[in-house]
């Protein structure tokens, strides 16, 4: 883990993405895919079965677990208001399959993956991104254009959404394309420790039931 801020260019190369190390911290610049719409990662599901065709070329990219505010504007094309992580867990069954369907190199968003993910992003040299809860407005400034916009059928922040951005971040490499994932390391430790803490609660209970009542 390297205690400088690296500054990466996006689409990720996979040079770059195999260079990263969990707990690293990262500036990203770019155009990156953004979305957090359980139906569109359906969608996007169909795509990697050839069911539906691609809005957009998804081969080596990165998609971001992102939700976003955007409004049309006068002469057409849209304005992102503002983004925001949103928790990737809700997508874990989806995206092993997408993952290695489209040699994702960077994911992104809050709360990690599982161990299936974990193992779909090293066999592809792929990292997760972790992005911190709440930080919209630093996200959002990031934003220098709004490079294309899908899927309009659906409500904003599910439609999939291209942005160029520049010094986003820092984010942090939550999980690397080696297979180590701070996620794992944190589940790992509070499983370790669960046992001395459930004896702590026992020994604090039968002290309390052992204790004489205040006399009258």
């Amino acid at each position: 883990m390297s205690e400088e801020i690296r500054r990466l260019r996006l689409p990720l190369s996979r040079e770059d993405a195999l260079s990263l190390r969990a707990g690293d911290m990262v500036l990203l610049d770019g155009e990156m895919v953004i979305t957090a719409g359980l139906p569109t990662h359906g969608r996007l599901v169909e795509v990697a079965e050839g069911k539906r065709e691609a809005p957009r070329p998804l081969q080596g990219e990165g998609l971001f677990h992102l939700g976003s505010y955007s409004r049309e504007v006068p002469g057409g094309g849209f304005e992102v208001l503002y983004m925001n992580p949103t928790t990737s867990t809700r997508f874990n069954p989806l995206m092993p399959g997408l993952i290695r369907q489209f040699q994702l190199r960077a994911v992104g968003g809050k709360g990690g993956l599982d161990a299936s993910c974990v193992e779909a992003l090293r066999e592809v040299g792929g990292v997760y991104f972790s992005f911190v809860g709440g930080g919209s407005p630093l996200l959002s400034d990031a934003i220098q254009e709004v490079v294309s916009v899908h899927w309009n059928d659906l409500v904003a922040h599910y439609r999939l959404v291209t942005l160029r951005v520049e010094a986003l971040g820092p984010v942090t490499v939550g999980i690397d394309a080696h297979g180590n994932s701070l996620y794992g390391s944190l589940s790992e430790e509070a499983e370790n420790r669960l046992p001395a803490i459930m004896a702590e609660l026992n020994r604090a209970r039968d002290a309390a039931q052992n204790t004489p009542g205040d006399a009258a």
